[in-house]
């Protein structure tokens, strides 16, 4: 079965950066999109950045600062984060969903994602 496993999540200063992991299994990958959501406290999960073949598309809130990129012979996708902000923290998540069903749907809806891992948790002190 699909499995998504997120690393890279912890504890770090502001302005400081992290690179968020997501290895995925049981999916032919370059045949998926791929999101990052993430949820903090109280709040609703909210999309951050997707990537579908070579398109990325970000939040306004982490555009200049986050990059998401994939290695599709790894079957993985990354999340840079740079000059995060307190307002960063929240466990993210990453979600797959495969192309050919979903290619004209935005990629910051969830409902467009069929699977997503466990979430790691980052933490972003002032």
């Amino acid at each position: 079965q699909v499995q998504l496993v997120e690393s890279g999540g912890g504890l770090v200063q502001a302005g400081g950066s992290l690179r968020l992991s997501c290895a995925a299994s049981g999916l032919t990958f370059s045949n998926y999109a791929m999101g990052w959501f993430r949820q903090a406290p109280g709040n609703e999960r909210e999309f951050v950045a997707g990537i579908r073949w070579s398109t990325t598309v970000y939040a306004e809130s982490v555009k200049g600062r986050f990059t998401i990129s994939r290695d599709n012979a790894k079957s993985t996708v990354y999340l840079q984060m740079n000059s995060l902000q307190p307002e960063d923290t929240a466990v993210y998540y990453c979600a797959t969903a495969p192309l050919f069903s979903t290619s004209a749907q935005p990629m910051g809806n969830p409902r467009m994602y069929n699977y997503w891992g466990q979430g790691t948790q980052v933490t972003v002190s002032s």
